[in-house]
């Protein structure tokens, strides 16, 4: 069953971070019973018709649920939300502002019904200031938070590939859940949990924050090089680009003496600690550039793999579904969804002996008769 096998949770969610968190409970065994809108669903499952002709999104975020279609202003659709509540452990909703409260799904109201119950809510900015009613999506937090700045070259700002706010939001919705769950058990009392885009995200920021506060100056967009630590980033050779990391001052010395055959840089006053190289970073890759460019991209990496300097491959996004090293550790399952299996990444935490659940995608509205007939049932039996 899973350790959150017995548990029941109410997801009236869409798009990204809310299906994300509860994506991850479903992996670890708890019933999530999705409530979607009659007819179109969540807006997610209309983002792109990639995989098999549906949704790449979707078909990500939502394994292992059940798809109720509801009409939340419908009595008789709401009474049938009502029932499954009543038997819910977990609730989370990230409607648009002051929707949830407008439908009485917000945590006072269902908390003080059942005090044991615990309810997330996730929102752009958070329940009160000047920008509690605003709506929030990924890259419009990206813009807010600073990440876009701070990001790109130094040309052009350019968000994140993925949905970095939304993927924050979601994995501080699960592990918030995963506490209160993990407190109910100890004292019995249930929890009230908001998380906003803006502090999840503006948690990964603060390292760019303090650098900008207290340097009295912006971090450095640098494409695909690091900002503040030197060499780390791409590097040219012969036949294509390395990348590669140099973490702390023990590194740079092998990487002077084994790779690039210089040890005298190694105390090079030009070089010799981090911020002397980030200082003179353009002269810094031309040298290591000059180093590889008798060298294969592959003859490059077995030398920085003997000198126990960090390096990687440049990887498309189908490269790495492919990747060996993936492979090689039969991270892949097969999950089924409406339109036929596909490979699914098991999650990253493992633990030895048990797998964990990865049920199938379900198809709009796929168990709503199933859900109707089981809590009607219980409600008439508990009439």
């Amino acid at each position: 069953m899973g350790p959150l096998g017995g548990s029941t949770v109410v997801a009236v969610e869409q798009a990204v971070a809310a299906p994300f968190a509860t994506r991850q409970l479903a992996d670890l065994g708890a019933r999530v019973i999705k409530v979607e809108r009659p007819g179109t669903g969540d807006f997610a499952r209309g983002y792109d018709r990639t995989v098999h002709g549906q949704s790449s999104y979707f078909v990500w975020l939502n394994r292992g649920k059940e798809s109720v279609e509801l009409d939340l202003k419908a009595p008789a659709d709401r009474a049938l939300l009502d029932a499954v509540l009543d038997r819910a452990d977990v609730v989370l909703q990230n409607l648009v502002p002051g929707a949830a409260e407008r439908l009485g799904l917000d945590a006072g109201t269902l908390r003080a019904k059942r005090p044991e119950l615990i309810h997330c809510s996730i929102s752009g900015y958070g329940p009160d200031g000047p920008f509690r009613t605003k709506k929030a999506y990924d890259l419009l937090v990206q813009c807010e938070t600073g990440l876009v700045m701070s990001t790109g070259t130094p040309e052009t700002p350019a968000k994140a590939g993925i949905s970095i706010a939304d993927i924050a939001t979601g994995m501080y919705a699960y592990s918030g859940i995963l506490t209160a769950l993990y407190d109910r058990e100890r004292t019995g009392a249930g929890a009230s949990l908001h998380v906003a885009m803006i502090d999840a995200l503006g948690e990964w920021m603060s390292q760019p924050a303090y650098f900008a506060v207290y340097g009295q100056e912006p971090p450095r967009r640098t494409g695909a090089a690091h900002p503040s630590i030197a060499p780390y980033g791409p590097y040219r050779t012969a036949d294509g680009t390395v990348f590669l990391g140099v973490q702390n001052d023990r590194e740079w010395a092998a990487f002077c003496r084994e790779v690039l055959c210089r040890p005298e840089f190694a105390d090079d006053v030009r070089f010799r600690t981090n911020v002397d190289r980030v200082s003179r970073t353009e002269e810094l890759t031309s040298i290591v550039e000059n180093a590889f460019r008798r060298l294969s991209a592959e003859e490059t990496v077995e030398l920085l793999e003997r000198a126990g300097i960090a390096s990687a491959r440049l990887r498309t996004p189908g490269q790495f579904a492919r990747h060996p090293q993936l492979d090689a550790r039969n991270r892949w399952r097969a999950i089924a969804t409406p339109a036929g299996a596909v490979r699914a990444l098991l999650p990253p935490v493992e633990v030895d002996g048990r797998e964990p659940a990865m049920g199938p995608v379900p198809a709009l509205g796929q168990h709503t008769a199933a859900i109707r007939a089981e809590f009607t049932a219980a409600e008439e039996v508990s009439a």
